[in-house]
């Protein structure tokens, strides 16, 4: 059998800031529906499904016992990986090349707007002896981390604050974008700190939203153009605060060079272009120099100040408008970048179309306290 797994179908639901009118099952449902008809298979044509989702922020315990149902899974295999969605497209990878299934289908969800306490949820995942009690919100990790990686970096405020322009504007012309917004530097730098340097403007805010991807052999014929995986990777470094690299991305180096090895790519400048994790502003600058794109910091910082990726530059990064412009999808976050890449290799993306691209890549980082990351490469044949 070939080894070759495609994505042969999509759905996913606007990204909304909060969704009152509908529950986590009808989102999922209205995303499901959609990925099977653009696929053109039934959901009784599909062999396993996959959920990601933790229970914390579902507030519901042995989760893939509530998906079944609106993703028309009842007696099939149905599992849940308490990881990002790119985690489960590597899955379902796998499930496939070892023969187990023909077809998976691979779901993702936030209900954010739902939850009442989200940083009790953060704290709840910090060290409960060493930590915990320390009573300082788990997003000031992220703030010591920035100020470590800028200062070592040589990369300034500004850069940052760019990276959010861009982001926002980006998803001026994204239709499922739930925080378009023209911006200037100035207004990045004078918003508040939430806790220094990292100010409330570099913070991804989130939405709530849907996504089902259906991947399947090489011997399933699809309604819509495949798009091949190349290759996927994923990775968690050190789960203590004490002991990881706080300088770099080492899950993102590790994904990215599993995936890059699977995908016969040799330099990251093969690929057209990334679509990556920037939860925090300088996090996509992180990620980029974790994925080889730039071998000093100093050129990722130079490839944002020529413009290099902007949407018109010669490597853009989220064009969709990451998680600052599209907000952030818990779980769903990966996927989302999944969506992306699918529809710019089919020529899908409208207004935001780029030009002549095969080969694209989507990366995930789990957020804090956590250095969990995937990395997966799409292309065109």
């Amino acid at each position: 059998m070939s080894d070759r797994v495609s994505i042969i179908g999509i759905g996913f639901t606007s990204l909304k800031r909060s969704t009152p009118h509908q529950s986590f099952k009808e989102l999922m449902f209205e995303a499901a529906q959609k990925a099977y008809r653009d696929a053109g298979v039934q959901a009784s044509e599909i062999d396993s499904f996959v959920t990601c989702a933790e229970d914390l922020n579902e507030g519901l315990s042995i989760f893939d016992e509530y998906t079944p149902d609106q993703l028309g899974a009842a007696r099939k295999p149905m599992h849940t990986l308490t990881q990002d969605g790119l985690h489960g497209i590597g899955d379902a990878v796998m499930q496939i090349r070892a023969g187990i299934a023909a077809t998976v289908a691979v779901e993702a969800h936030s209900k954010a707007s739902n939850i009442l306490t989200p940083d009790w949820l953060l704290d709840y995942a910090m060290d409960p002896i060493f930590n915990r009690p320390l009573g300082f919100n788990p997003h000031a990790l992220a703030a010591l981390e920035m100020n470590l990686f800028l200062n070592e970096s040589g990369i300034g405020f500004d850069h940052c604050a760019e990276v959010v322009v861009k982001n926002r504007a980006n998803a001026l012309v994204n239709p499922v974008a739930a925080y378009p917004l023209d911006m200037t530097s100035t207004s990045v730098n004078s918003s508040p700190y939430f806790a220094y340097p990292l100010r409330e403007a570099e913070m991804a805010r989130h939405a709530d939203g849907a996504v089902v991807v259906v991947l399947a052999n090489e011997a399933i014929k699809s309604r819509a153009k495949p798009v091949w995986v190349l290759g996927a990777g994923f990775a968690n470094d050190s789960g203590t605060v004490e002991s990881r690299d706080w300088r770099k991305a080492v899950y993102a180096e590790i994904a990215a060079k599993q995936a890059y090895r699977q995908a016969s790519i040799k330099d990251p400048r093969e690929i057209d272009f990334f679509e990556v994790d920037d939860t925090y502003a300088y996090k996509e600058l992180q990620h980029l120099i974790a994925l080889g794109l730039y071998a000093e910091p100093a050129q990722a910082a130079r490839a944002l100040e020529s413009g290099e990726t902007q949407t018109g530059g010669k490597t853009p990064v989220n064009v969709s408008g990451g998680a600052l412009g599209m907000g952030l999808a818990l779980e769903a976050a990966g996927l989302y970048r999944i969506v992306e890449l699918v529809l710019q290799i089919r020529g899908q993306a409208g207004p935001r179309q780029l030009s002549r691209v095969k080969i694209g890549l989507a990366q995930s980082w789990r957020g804090v306290p956590t250095t969990s990351g995937a990395v997966v490469i799409l292309g065109s044949e």
